[in-house]
């Protein structure tokens, strides 16, 4: 039996730490594809290949033709179309596929949290009186603020918003977390924030700014996930490597 050869669709850190992982065993070949949205992406400890594959279809050849055996989808919990089209791909190329997915964050005794089902509909929920914002969505969602003019927006993201926004109120901040419930504190009390909107990412990197939220007092617009597509899902490292020994033992107990 040849060497098992495993795409992974990356992008966050439960996806480097997997590659890293299978990296250091010899009996799988690894390739990690990044959506190619952050400009400067984290050193990989596998080959790296950057940008998308142009639809469900599209990504079913590449399978097919490097004659991959498991697909992992890796990427980020709101990565909605990619987590489809991965789905749809693995299926029709008739290879295995799993989902890594860090679970979400829990609420907590302290959390003011609402819940909402999209940044649109987050924002809306502000109500028409002034506030300060946190929008801490990322720049894919940024441009939604646009449409509630009234607020004081503070926008954080790795890479700049692609278009300054059309606003009067609004203030960017370039960074990369983890964060520091310290300097969360820091940032919520300098710029006078009432509320964040967030994605329920999960993960430990960016929930400082819960945690300072819950301390503050601050009310935080929670966006929820949206369901995922209904392929094996695990929610650690370990559950993943678990589950690919599972479905392609080690050559030892094949008997090779």
């Amino acid at each position: 039996m040849g060497r098992l050869r495993i795409l992974i669709l990356g992008g966050t850190s439960e996806a480097r730490l997997l590659a890293e992982a299978l990296a250091a065993r010899d009996d799988c070949d690894i390739l990690l594809s990044l959506a190619g949205r952050t400009e400067k992406p984290a050193v990989q400890p596998v080959p790296v290949r950057i940008g998308g594959f142009g639809g469900a279809m599209a990504l079913a050849e590449f399978l097919k033709a490097g004659s991959y055996g498991l697909l992992i989808d890796a990427t980020h919990p709101f990565a909605e179309r990619i987590s489809k089209n991965a789905a749809f791909a693995a299926e029709a190329a008739a290879i295995a596929a799993i989902a890594l997915r860090r679970p979400g964050w829990q609420r907590l005794p302290g959390d003011r949290w609402r819940e909402a089902q999209s940044i649109p509909a987050a924002i809306a929920a502000l109500g028409q009186s002034p506030r300060h914002v946190f929008l801490a969505t990322g720049r894919q969602g940024a441009h939604h603020a646009e449409v509630a003019p009234q607020h004081h927006y503070l926008i954080r993201s790795v890479d700049p918003v692609e278009r300054p926004l059309r606003l009067a109120n609004v203030e960017y901040i370039l960074d990369r977390g983890p964060f520091t419930l310290e300097s969360e504190c820091t940032l919520l009390r300098r710029h006078h924030i009432d509320v964040i909107i967030a994605k329920n990412s999960g993960g430990t990197a960016t929930y400082a700014k819960i945690e300072a939220a819950r301390l503050l007092g601050i009310e935080v617009m929670m966006v929820a996930r949206a369901p995922s597509p209904i392929i094996t899902s695990v929610e650690t490292v370990e559950a993943a490597l678990a589950a690919i020994d599972h479905l392609f033992p080690p050559a030892m107990k094949r008997g090779v």
